[in-house]
This record gives structure tokens, sequence and C-alpha cells, in this order.
């Protein structure tokens, strides 16, 4: 399993590339210190897991991230950094990370992680899970955000969840987030329901512009 390992701090990087390197199913390919060069290394290398830190100079991880879906590149990206705050952890899979661990991670969860990140799965330590089901939580009953409504209208207009994905640049698991924070605002269980009711109460017309 071939790695990329991103952080500004030099130690950090020397730690997780000895952790990995003692463990033969995995290599690590390059390291960088920002988010610039994590992007460049990622065409270059084709790695298959990305781990990500999110605070460092010039470009941050969020953006990073971002900038790894708008190319295409095909890696994972596993977060792994020191803030577990609602705004970064959201932030991060916003973007299109596919799991978020903390740097205090026994070694062998971030191992499992990392395979597991390889292998598409969502993963979160617990503290992040439930920093999101706490979000979710106070926002269910709340109004539609701008990218949930951006969401319903891509749906509205028949789009897959891929294509909705591909059209906003962020990830199917993503896309299916959000659906289900639609579904729980809206009070219902599928995306047909989904649009009708937002139609009936106006936040979506039949002239609603497909966004692009």
């Amino acid at each position: 399993m071939r790695l990329l390992i991103v952080d500004d701090h030099p130690v950090v990087r020397d730690g997780l590339s000895s952790m990995f390197a003692r463990d033969p199913g995995f290599e690590v390919l390059g390291e960088a210190a920002d988010g610039a060069e994590a992007v460049r290394l990622a065409q270059e290398l084709r790695p298959d897991v990305i781990l990500m830190d999110l605070r460092m100079p010039g470009m941050d991880g969020v953006t990073a991230i971002t900038e790894l879906v708008r190319r295409g590149v095909a890696a994972r990206v596993l977060v792994l950094t020191t803030y577990d705050t609602d705004n970064h952890v959201l932030s991060a899979i916003e973007a299109g990370a596919t799991g978020y661990l903390l740097k205090d991670a026994p070694r062998a969860e971030l191992l499992r992680a990392v395979r597991a990140a390889a292998g598409g799965e969502a993963v979160l330590s617990p503290s992040v899970a439930a920093t999101l089901m706490n979000r979710v939580r106070s926002l269910s009953a709340g109004p539609l955000s701008r990218r949930e409504l951006e969401v319903l209208e891509l749906v509205a207009a028949g789009n897959t969840n891929r294509e909705t994905a591909a059209r906003l640049f962020i990830t199917e698991a993503t896309v299916k987030t959000h659906l289900l924070n639609i579904y729980a605002k809206l009070g219902v269980g599928d995306r047909a329901a989904a649009v009708a009711v937002a139609f009936n109460r106006g936040l979506l017309t039949p002239g609603t512009p497909e966004r692009r």
C-alpha cells in the first residue's frame, strides 16, 4: 500500500515514515511539508493513501484536498491532525477526505485506518464521530444550507449521486451525507420525497436553474 505523508513538522513526518517502514504492507513514496507540495507529489507518485495534516503554512490541508479532488487524483485522503472542532472536521469531509483521525491515535488504529481508507471506507476517530453526530442533531431541525440546496437542485434535475459529486467537486460519500441531512430536516425518507417536499415548501421552484 503506497503512502504520501503530508505534515509541516519534520519530526512528525519522520515518525510516521519510520512507523510504516516497519510494516511490509506499506511503502512511503514521499513526504510533503505543505499542501501545494502534496498536490504536486500526489500527481507525480500516485499514492493509494495520503496522510494529510490540516494546519500548514502556504496551502493548508483542506485547500489541498479540494485541489486533489478538482484534479481528479484518485488517492484517498486520510486527515491526521490534532484538531477535532466542528469547523475542521466538516471542512475536511466536505472537501473530500475519506477519513479523519487525531494524532494521538494508537499505531494499530492508524494502520487499520489507512487500510480501510485505501478500500474507500469512511474512517473516523471516536471523538470526531461524536462531533459529527452532535452537529447533525443540532442542524436536524434547521433550514437547508446552501450546499444542501445545491445538492437537492441537482438531484431534482435528475442527476445521480456520482454526477452530483462531479458537478460540485465533492465525493459521493459527501453527497450521501448531505442527502441524509436533507431527509432529516425535511422529515422524509428518500430523494423523491425530499424533492416533492422542497417544491411544496418553495425551497425549489419549477424554474430553478441547474447549477453548473
